[in-house]
């Protein structure tokens, strides 16, 4: 949806105006009239002595200078601006180009001129630009090449840099560099800063199109980039949200090893080497984020398949700083139990589920509501993906001998209030973590198991205590990850019959419950999704329960007692957020399994 433009009764399309009456909204004027501190004066957003020592200060563009000393914002300079060049400022807030609008005005250059197409109707293209001095030289070369006529608009740089992402222009950007794959291209080395901006300017196709996968991949939420070698070529595959989705076409099979070899390069890998597993990491700058990339390559029957982890460590830290356990999106219930749970003076939490079930993401939010910088507490993980502050955090090295028990050991004797370990593995770490949690220290842990009760039987199977091992828990938490239904296109969904039966529910009971979908678009990358929340199962270790488990009671005796003991399982936690309209059966049924 296009916002209005934004019209003063000093601008130049405002009807107060006469410098501007001679033209309309959207003209091109190379030359200006009025100075720009005369016009930031008069609308009262400059002070004289300000404009006086700007006049006196300033180095090159006057306008900048006063943005960057903090006298006036990017805002009042760009109304200040299209005064002086009588082009109407616009706001681009939530603005969203269309796709097709990249036909006329390509990405590339669109990132490169920091200038993005506004609309298209009657045989002119509306196009917003932030740089007034060289529009006109853009506007020309634009109507030279698309025979259109254009009319331009001012906003400020940084809108218009949000605009272009939340419009999914490096999409675009991916979609024309990927096409230089039907014929063949050679491969480059170059490495060094990277934004949307410059990539037009590398040398090699295979450059450019790694370095747009990465840009895009970020644009997209995406947390790793697969990379699948198949007779018929190369398949790239983003995972967003849970799920695989093609980042691009089929590419051709002739360049499978340049895509690997420049990938391994820029690891650090041996590019001769292809008959062993290699594992890597590289680092780049992506518009002006330092992002972080751990490789995984692995040979295949038709050559070697790559899938690259994207970790945005500046922006987790942020987000992991403010992480609360309100964010993860538990059932209040839920959430009040588990909560009472961390904040024990000692014990073992136990958090489990399949990998990429949000375990990790769960610890560190118990320990930001537990850390007040009064009590000491370490951690030991494999790897150390994001830093928390005011916690010590070691990570495993296997190749030199520091492995979960052994570190575990080592931290004991370093005076710990609180104990945090990535995941048990093994016999040894796990009666270590029993004994720590025994003896005065809160332990928080994970451990690969289906559901809270099966979690039992994985201690059982390791050798440990069972007698001991529920002396320590506190308790256990099963969780799994949903996608959330976006809200920018949800809407009402009609779930037939046959899918209400699949789920496990009642058509009688929930035939005219409300259900809804998302319809898919821009915010959401056509998916219907956005974002996750965890669905969990808290096993509350009560009397009853610690007695059954003691006495190797069956699961299915064990589970039956934890719902009579108020426990909710998975599946009807998940259940009742598809009933909320948060997201849908489908989802539900992927995820879950019907009880």
């Amino acid at each position: 949806m296009k916002p209005p433009l934004r019209k003063d009764k000093n601008s130049p399309a405002g009807p107060e105006s006469k410098e501007g009456a001679s033209k309309a909204p959207g003209a091109r004027h190379p030359f200006a009239r009025k100075r720009i501190g005369e016009i930031l004066v008069e609308h009262r957003w400059l002070s004289g002595p300000q404009l006086e020592e700007g006049l006196a200060q300033a180095k090159g563009l006057l306008g900048r200078y006063l943005v960057e000393r903090g006298h006036i914002t990017e805002a009042q300079l760009a109304q200040a601006l299209s005064e002086q060049f009588r082009l109407p400022y616009v706001d681009l807030k939530g603005f969203t180009a269309a796709p097709e609008l990249f036909e006329h005005f390509p990405a590339a250059e669109a990132y490169r001129q920091n200038a993005l197409p506004y609309g298209r109707e009657n045989g002119t293209l509306r196009v917003v630009v932030s740089n007034p001095l060289e529009s006109h030289k853009l506007a020309d070369q634009l109507e030279a090449r698309t025979g259109l006529k254009v009319e331009l608009f001012l906003s400020t740089p940084p809108a218009v840099q949000e605009a272009l992402e939340r419009s999914q222009a490096t999409s675009a950007l991916l979609k024309d560099f990927s096409g230089d794959f039907k014929a063949g291209e050679g491969e480059s080395e170059a490495k060094g800063s990277v934004s949307a901006a410059n990539l037009d300017d590398q040398d090699s196709a295979v450059v450019r199109l790694i370095n747009t996968l990465l840009l895009a991949a970020l644009q997209k939420r995406a947390s790793d980039i697969h990379f699948e070698t198949y007779e018929t070529g190369t398949v790239i595959k983003y995972r967003v949200d849970g799920l695989l989705y093609p980042a691009t076409e089929r590419l051709d099979a002739r360049h499978n090893k340049a895509f690997v070899s420049r990938i391994k390069v820029m690891a650090e890998l041996d590019i001769a080497e292809t008959r062993v597993p290699q594992d890597g990491r590289f680092q780049l700058r992506l518009n002006g984020r330092d992002i972080d990339f751990r490789v995984s390559v692995m040979p295949s029957a038709l050559g070697e398949d790559v899938v690259i982890r994207v970790l945005d460590k500046a922006s987790l830290n942020e987000e992991f700083s403010q992480l609360k356990l309100e964010a993860l999106g538990l059932a209040e219930d839920t959430l009040k139990k588990f909560r009472r749970s961390v904040r024990e003076p000692y014990g073992m939490v136990l958090i489990t589920g399949p990998t990429g079930s949000g375990k990790t993401t769960t610890l560190y939010a118990a320990l930001g509501e537990i850390n007040t910088g009064e009590e000491k507490i370490i951690t030991i993980e494999d790897p150390v993906e994001y830093q928390l502050n005011g916690v010590v955090q070691v990570p495993v090295n296997e190749k030199k001998g520091l492995t979960f028990a052994r570190g575990l050991r080592s931290i004991l004797r370093h005076d710990p209030d609180k104990i945090m370990v990535g995941e048990i593995r093994d016999m040894e770490t796990a009666q270590i973590a029993v004994q720590s949690a025994l003896t005065g220290h809160l332990v928080f842990t994970t451990v690969h198991a289906n559901n809270a009760c099966d979690v039992i039987g994985r201690f059982s199977h390791m050798g440990v205590n069972l007698y001991s091992f529920v002396s320590a828990l506190n308790c256990v938490m099963a969780q799994r990850l949903v996608r959330m239904i976006c809200p920018k296109c949800r809407k009402k969904d009609k779930v037939d019959r046959e899918l209400l039966t699949a789920s496990g529910l009642s058509a009688k009971e929930y035939g005219n419950h409300p259900f809804y979908m998302g319809e898919g678009c821009a915010h959401c990358g056509g998916t219907g999704y956005r974002g996750r929340r965890a669905v969990a199962e808290f096993l509350n270790l009560t009397p009853r329960i610690r007695k059954l488990i003691v006495d190797q009671a069956p699961i299915d005796e064990l589970q039956e007692a934890a719902v009579e003991e108020g426990m909710v399982t998975l599946r009807r936690a998940a259940l009742e957020k598809a009933l909320a309209g948060e997201t849908t059966l489908k989802e539900v049924n992927r995820v879950t399994f019907v009880d």
